[in-house]
C-alpha cells in the first residue's frame, strides 16, 4: 500500500469519526412524494384508495467510494371512518441506508396515526378541505464496520495490520427511539386546481445517536423540521401541471427542491385517482447541490417513476457530474364499489 493510499484510508476514517454532523443527518430522496410518510405524518391516509403502498431505491456517489445505498418502504390505510367524511388512517414507514467502506448503515422504522377532518364539499372531490394531524413513533439503530477502517495504532514497520486497533472508546452501533409529529391542509377549488400544505418536525425526542463509547460523549440527533407544498392544476383536457416544494432544515444542514412535473393523460380523463392511463416526466433543481429529472408512467393501480440526480456542487469535479439514481414504484388498492371519502389533493 502506497503512502498516498494511506493518507486517503487516514483521513476518510477521521472524517466518519470525528464528524458527529454528517453521522447525524437524516436521509432523503430527490422524488420526495414517493415517500410521504418519510417527510409528514399527517401523510397518513392521503389517497383515494383502501391502501396505499410506496418503494424506493436510490443509488448516489458510487464513482467515489461505496456509494450511498438507500431503501424506502411505507404502507398507509384509512382505519375508521365517522361517516361524514372524517377518518382516521394509520401506516408503517421503514428505510435503510448504507454507505462507504466501513459499511456505515442506518435503519428506522416508524409507525404512524393521522386524523383528517373534512370541511365543505357537495359529495365530490371538486370541493372541500381537509385539515390532518399526524404523529410517528419508532426505532433506530445505526452501525459501523470498524474491522474496515484503518487507525494510527495498526500501523507496524511501515505496513497496517488491519483489525487490530486498541480504541476502546469506539463502538460499532447505536440504538435510540423517535417521535415525529405534523400539519397538513388540502384543498380543492373546484375540478381543476387543488393543493397540499403541510409542516413536520422530526426527532422530537432528540435522541443521542454517538457511536462513541466515552463517558460523557454526547451527539444529539437534531430536529427535523420539514414544509411541503404541492399542486395539482388541470390545464387542458389531458395535461396537468404538477408543480412541489420541498424545504428541510436540520442543525446547520439545509435542503430546498422546487420543481414541476408535467403529467399527460392518455384518455384525457383525469378522475379521482392515479389509475388512469398516464405518462409524466418533470424537472427539478436542489439548491447548490443538484439538477433532477424524472419520468414514469402511471397504469391501473400502479406508478412508476425513474430519477436521475446531475451534480451540479463543488464535489462535481470528484464526480464527474454524476449524481445518482432513485427508481420508485406505488400500488395503491382502489374501491370496488362506490365512493367511500374524498380526498381535496393527493399531491404527496
Amino acid at each position: 500500500m502506497n503512502k498516498r493510499n494511506i493518507i486517503t484510508r487516514l483521513s476518510i476514517a477521521a472524517l466518519v469519526l470525528t464528524t458527529p454532523v454528517s453521522f447525524a443527518q437524516d436521509i432523503h430522496f430527490s422524488q420526495f412524494d414517493m415517500q410521504p410518510l418519510a417527510y409528514n405524518p399527517a401523510f397518513t391516509g392521503m389517497f383515494y384508495g383502501k391502501l396505499r403502498a410506496d418503494a424506493i431505491y436510490r443509488s448516489q456517489w458510487n464513482g467515489i467510494t461505496n456509494g450511498y445505498r438507500t431503501t424506502g418502504v411505507s404502507v398507509d390505510l384509512p382505519i375508521k371512518s365517522n361517516g361524514n367524511g372524517d377518518y382516521l388512517a394509520g401506516g408503517l414507514q421503514m428505510y435503510q441506508d448504507q454507505a462507504g467502506d466501513a459499511n456505515l448503515t442506518s435503519f428506522t422504522g416508524l409507525a404512524s396515526l393521522a386524523y383528517h377532518k373534512t370541511f365543505g364539499g357537495n359529495g365530490n372531490d371538486y370541493s372541500g378541505s381537509d385539515l390532518a394531524v399526524g404523529f410517528q413513533a419508532g426505532y433506530a439503530q445505526k452501525s459501523l464496520d470498524l474491522s474496515k477502517l484503518y487507525f494510527g495504532d495498526e500501523f507496524h514497520n511501515g505496513t497496517f495490520a488491519q483489525g487490530t486497533t486498541q480504541e476502546s472508546h469506539l463502538g460499532n452501533s447505536v440504538n435510540y427511539y423517535l417521535v415525529n409529529a405534523g400539519i397538513s391542509f388540502s384543498q380543492a377549488a373546484g375540478q381543476n386546481f387543488n393543493y397540499v400544505i403541510g409542516l413536520s418536525a422530526n426527532n422530537i425526542n432528540q435522541p443521542n445517536d454517538n457511536i462513541l463509547k466515552q463517558a460523557g460523549s454526547n451527539s444529539v440527533l437534531d430536529m427535523r423540521y420539514t414544509g411541503q407544498l404541492g399542486i395539482n392544476w388541470n390545464v387542458g383536457d389531458r395535461l396537468s401541471l404538477r408543480p412541489a416544494v420541498l424545504y428541510q432544515y436540520q442543525a446547520s444542514a439545509t435542503e430546498l427542491i422546487v420543481g414541476n412535473e408535467f403529467h399527460y393523460s392518455l384518455t384525457g380523463q383525469y378522475g379521482e385517482t392515479h389509475f388512469t392511463p398516464a405518462v409524466f416526466v418533470g424537472g427539478w433543481f436542489r439548491t447548490s447541490d443538484a439538477a433532477i429529472i424524472n419520468a414514469g408512467f402511471e397504469l391501473k393501480n400502479f406508478r412508476v417513476s425513474f430519477a436521475y440526480d446531475f451534480n451540479v456542487s463543488s464535489l462535481n469535479t470528484v464526480t464527474n457530474g454524476n449524481g445518482g439514481y432513485e427508481i420508485g414504484v406505488r400500488y395503491i388498492s382502489p374501491y370496488k364499489l362506490m365512493r367511500y371519502r374524498s380526498i381535496p389533493c393527493s399531491r404527496f
